[in-house]
């Protein structure tokens, strides 16, 4: 019986060790997943579908001013490159002029040395005719002098013709440079739009049908804008009519009222003199700006592309420029130099051809077609359309004519 205790003693104590031992350690575990899940850092949070919507547009944004900045270096350096190209040009003319009087130059010199074995007093002893020797030599002193004030000039303009090319290739390599860091600026913006678009395609079905819905949210208000201001300008329109109607009327009853001829006849040009300066201004503007708005509706359709000014595809201030030009109006190639060629207008006194330029950094640009909308190169990914002025933020707007 001792034994059997004895035995049933050891037996306790083999099974119940190891299993404490298991427990501590399960516990150990647990404490320590516990206190590194504590300890980890929160997972990034999911952007909403209005982050990411706000993102891209932003994002297209920056790209409309890289892109600005990009045809301004480009226009710079093309620019700089024609002025180098007439440097070099006026650089190989005096070369070449140079080098004629170097050989005249050499000639002369190489016939003084043929001649160099006799001194003047020989060659005066040895000459047939005395007085022409002395005439001889006196031309020749004449045009050795000459020719010596001839070639310090053209060295002189050797040197300053070098100092010009070098000047020219310094200022075009700086701009080559600037243009390269906007290019490399721009690759940078088109790498956020990557992302952006790489966000948008990651939005479940769910999340993308509220984006559209969002979409439709923003085009609709920009076109209910569009349309008050249309019927803001239907009222105004027939309000002048009427006004005009109203002051034909008056004019016979005017005429009639001086009581004589001589009166009336004044009276009749006075009139046609100002009626006709202001028609013919308005004429003029509206037969421009009718070519202006016929050249960019044909260009509907045709894709974005930073850095375009046609004729396959643009951008906005690329579009701009080539449909004014079609009017005969040479207008710069940056919407921030456009925005300053032409008599600034409100919104409220636009006319179709009007250029409406948008965002605080003037970034965007869009030639006004009436009834509130434009047309315009709108941005990457997107074609040439019409749409609503009140789509994006107004800057302000121009009459270029």
């Amino acid at each position: 019986m001792a034994s059997h205790r004895k035995s049933r003693t050891r037996s306790g104590v083999r099974t119940n060790s190891p299993a404490v031992g298991i427990t501590t350690a399960a516990l150990a575990s647990v404490t320590l997943l516990s206190a590194q899940s504590a300890n980890a850092a929160p997972a990034e949070p999911r952007p909403s579908v209005e982050e990411v919507q706000k993102k891209v547009d932003d994002l297209y944004r920056q790209a409309g001013g890289a892109t600005q900045q990009y045809n301004k270096a480009k226009e710079a350096t093309e620019k700089q490159k024609r002025a180098v190209g007439r440097v070099l040009d006026e650089v190989a003319k005096r070369a070449d002029k140079l080098n004629e009087a170097r050989r005249t130059l050499g000639s002369f010199a190489a016939e003084q040395y043929r001649e160099g074995g006799l001194t003047q007093t020989a060659a005066l002893l040895f000459s047939d005719s005395p007085q022409a020797y002395f005439e001889q030599t006196q031309m020749m002193d004449r045009l050795s002098d000459r020719q010596s004030a001839v070639l310090a000039d053209y060295q002189a303009q050797q040197a300053a013709a070098a100092k010009e090319r070098a000047e020219a290739t310094k200022s075009l390599e700086s701009l080559t440079e600037s243009q390269a860091t906007l290019r490399t600026s721009k690759e940078n913006v088109q790498k956020k739009l990557g992302t952006a678009r790489a966000l948008l395609s990651r939005l479940t079905a769910e999340e993308q049908e509220r984006l559209a819905a969002l979409e439709r949210k923003k085009e609709e208000e920009a076109r209910r804008k569009a349309e008050a201001k249309a019927k803001e300008e239907a009222r105004a329109q027939a309000e002048a009519e009427r006004e005009r109607e109203r002051q034909q009327a008056q004019s016979p009853e005017t005429g009639t009222g001086t009581g004589t001829g001589a009166g009336t006849d004044s009276g009749t040009g006075t009139s046609s003199g100002t009626g006709a300066g202001s028609g013919a201004a308005d004429s003029g503007y509206a037969t421009k700006a009718a070519k202006v708005l016929a050249f960019a509706r044909a260009q509907i359709g045709k894709p974005y592309v930073w850095g375009a000014s046609g004729p396959s595809s643009y951008d906005c201030s690329g579009l701009t420029q080539a449909a004014w030009r079609e009017a005969g109006v040479q207008l710069p190639r940056t919407t921030w130099e456009q925005v300053e060629a032409g008599t600034r207008v409100a919104t409220g006194d636009l006319l179709p051809g009007d250029l409406v330029f948008f965002y605080d950094d003037i970034s965007h640009v869009g030639i006004y077609i009436g009834d509130g909308m434009m047309i315009h190169a709108p941005k990457p990914g997107a074609n040439v359309r019409e749409e609503s002025i009140y789509y994006m933020p107004i800057y302000g707007s121009v009459r270029p004519a």
